[in-house]
């Protein structure tokens, strides 16, 4: 007898669309979305890492700050906001993203400048000690300075090699410090990696040392936890048009610990940093706060925009959770490399980021022979990564303006044209 009963059918497993409509659906962060300006010809911005988007509110607030407040206030805006912007942003971006008490934090100069002039006072203030020591996978700027302070000063650069997947690690530094050990440098997420370093007991090793140690904050000011008076961290720096979303060429930040401050020196002396700015005094003599880091006049107009994703962030901790942008982060780098293993690894892409969420900033970096190529292809598509050599495309994502679905359509895009790529060479 023949049963009529017809066959079970198994459901398919959720496909990488169904995936991320699920994931934004049940997204407590979805709706901060909206409080950025879209792109007109972008289907997926995966490039948050090296420049934010622009929030709604900064487009209003730079149109208002031309015709109202410069137009209006002119030179007396100096007494009545702009002199203090420095200090009140900086004490800002310390509470918010830095885990810093105030009167510690200030915006001042580029990344650039701000390193250079908390590397020579941490070097001075250490008389007798000639080593520095960082890693061969820092960023650019940060090798380059420390080079040519190296030669300033004859101080001697002791350079780590890290695993190029991963980052410095605590065994590494303690095995590199010593009695001549002045300062220790690395960034807290490697800009290529992605690896997220063991800022605190990093730090217990060159104390105990006796070493100084400055972070670079650029990869993860804004997307990951940062705790610098927990840690006792001596100096950090870091921009602000990542995460931050200030805009380009915003102004960076310095961090100084409150009890470091009046010993140390800071060699570009401006007149922003003295005691009496408008006395037009005949000598410098530096302020006796965290504004003797200032030099010259602040950049005004580049400290606006940061101050509306600055309260965005607090908002989503408000509204979510105080750990609501962290764990958006690490959902979006683990949803990036599922799908980078269900659609690129079997094309030969290599996953050269940290698997472990615990060791991973908030930015997701892939190789391949081709990418340097592909990378056109997809900006022409509006899909934007970056490309960073000799062969890694970067996914930086985000956490408040980047969707799982953005996700899904820029791997997928990158899969595409991936496949274009290798069947026209």
């Amino acid at each position: 007898m023949t049963s009529t009963t017809p066959p079970v059918r198994r459901s398919a497993a959720p496909g990488p669309t169904e995936r991320a409509a699920a994931l934004d659906a049940a997204d407590p962060l979805a709706r901060f979305r909206e409080e950025f300006v879209p792109s007109a010809d972008v289907v997926a911005y995966l490039d948050g890492n090296s420049l934010g988007r622009p929030t709604r509110a900064s487009a209003e607030r730079l149109a208002r700050f031309a015709t109202e407040e410069w137009a209006s206030r002119l030179i007396r805006g100096w007494d009545e906001s702009w002199y203090e912007l420095p200090l009140a942003i900086g004490d800002r971006i310390g509470e918010t993203v830095l885990g810093a008490a105030p009167g510690q934090t200030f915006v001042g100069d580029s990344t650039t400048v701000i390193l250079y002039k908390l590397v020579r006072a941490a070097l001075d203030a250490r008389p007798g000690r000639t080593e520095i020591v960082v890693d061969t996978g820092n960023f650019p700027t940060d090798r380059f300075v420390l080079q040519g302070i190296a030669a300033e000063r004859g101080a001697t650069l002791r350079w780590l090699s890290p695993d190029p997947d991963a980052g410095v690690t605590t065994d590494q530094v303690a095995d590199a410090v010593g009695p001549e050990t002045a300062l220790v440098v690395l960034s807290h997420v490697a800009y290529r990696s992605g690896y997220l370093a063991d800022a605190g007991p990093i730090t217990r090793v060159a104390h105990d040392a006796g070493a100084l140690v400055l972070w670079d904050l650029c990869h993860s000011a804004g997307a990951v936890p940062v705790a610098l008076d927990a840690w006792d961290v001596d100096l950090a720096a870091g921009c602000t048009y990542k995460y931050l979303n200030g805009g380009p060429g915003s102004p960076a930040f310095g961090y100084v610990r409150a009890d470091l401050q009046a010993a140390l020196t800071q060699p570009i002396q401006g007149w922003m940093g003295s005691d009496a700015p408008f006395e037009m005094g005949p000598e410098y003599a530096p302020h006796t706060g965290v504004r003797r880091f200032l030099s010259g006049t602040p950049a005004v107009v580049g400290m606006l925009a940061m101050q509306d994703m600055l309260d965005l962030l607090d908002e989503a901790c408000n509204v979510a959770g105080a750990d609501a942008v962290r764990d958006k982060s690490v959902r979006l780098t683990g949803f990036a490399l599922d799908l980078v293993d269900e659609l690129l690894v079997p094309l030969g892409v290599r996953v050269a980021s940290p698997r472990d969420p615990a060791r991973r900033g908030s930015h997701v970096t892939i190789d391949h022979a081709a990418f340097e190529h592909v990378v056109g292809r997809l900006w022409a598509q509006g899909v934007v990564p970056d490309f960073r050599r000799p062969d890694g495309l970067r996914l930086g994502l985000s956490p408040l303006s980047t969707s799982f679905a953005e996700v899904q359509v820029g791997v997928e895009a990158v899969r595409a044209a991936l496949l274009d790529e290798t069947a026209s060479a």
